[in-house]
């Protein structure tokens, strides 16, 4: 029996796990199966390696998409130059080859919303996820900045310097921190909401709940809100389509 999985940390209410498990009984799929390996720390990775048996392949997600590089074997070209592998591949040799998929749902994901004033983007979050929205934003001509809690190299903003100003010459803000996951769903990132207007689009990456409390506020000014399930769904196929397995 071949095995998949999802790589994590407190990750039983994983998305992944319940869509794979659709798919293999849709498309009448006996030969595979897919579990969560939830782990506390990355250190424990090879063991995963090393003890399951027919391991084809694993999703990865938060807090590794950056740590598991040092444990792979070869890094797809993209994946390389965005810093974060959110995809591995065991090959039949049993290298580990990590790729990042999260670019291709997103951008995909975005890319029907976006119009000609869709300029610059603000990225809440500095973790593995926001580093492929950098570069699908960079690869769809969207210039971007980062917001995070303190000002470092490369951030340009913290919570607290942000301005209504900000907002309103940055018409994506892409919220790619955990804040307002399933259950703590009254909180939030603290941005200025009232500078949201019609002409932003609002993206969580979180899928659970559907409408996050980031999101409804974006929805109160009229903003165009999308959350991560399609680019979820999107990145789910792209990693099946790299394990290839039939």
């Amino acid at each position: 029996m071949n095995k998949l999985g999802l790589l994590g940390k407190n990750i039983s209410y994983s998305f992944s796990k319940t869509y794979f498990k659709k798919k293999f009984e849709n498309e009448n799929i006996n030969d595979i199966t897919y579990e969560n390996f939830d782990i506390e720390s990355i250190e424990l990775f090879p063991l995963i390696i090393k003890n399951t048996k027919g391991l084809k392949g694993l999703n990865v997600t938060i807090p590794y998409k950056e740590q598991v590089i040092p444990y792979l074997d070869k890094i797809n070209k993209k994946a390389k130059t965005i810093g974060a592998v959110n995809t591995i591949k065991v090959t039949k040799k049993g290298k580990l080859k990590g790729y990042n998929t999260d670019c291709y749902g997103f951008k995909n994901t975005l890319k029907p919303f976006v119009k000609k004033h869709h300029k610059n983007a603000l990225i809440l979050g500095t973790g593995g996820a926001s580093k492929a929205i950098a570069f699908s934003l960079y690869e769809m001509g969207i210039s971007y900045h980062y917001v995070s809690r303190k000002l470092k190299e490369g951030i340009d903003f913290t919570y607290d310097t942000l301005t209504e100003s900000d907002i309103a010459n940055h018409q994506i803000i892409v919220n790619c921190t955990p804040l307002g996951t399933f259950p703590d769903i009254d909180v939030c990132p603290k941005i200025p909401y009232q500078a949201i207007t019609k002409n932003h689009i609002l993206f969580d990456l979180i899928y659970n709940p559907d409408e996050t409390k980031f999101l409804k506020l974006g929805k109160q000014n009229q903003a165009t809100i999308v959350n991560g399930l399609n680019m979820l769904k999107l990145q789910a196929e792209k990693s099946w389509s790299i394990w290839n397995i039939k």
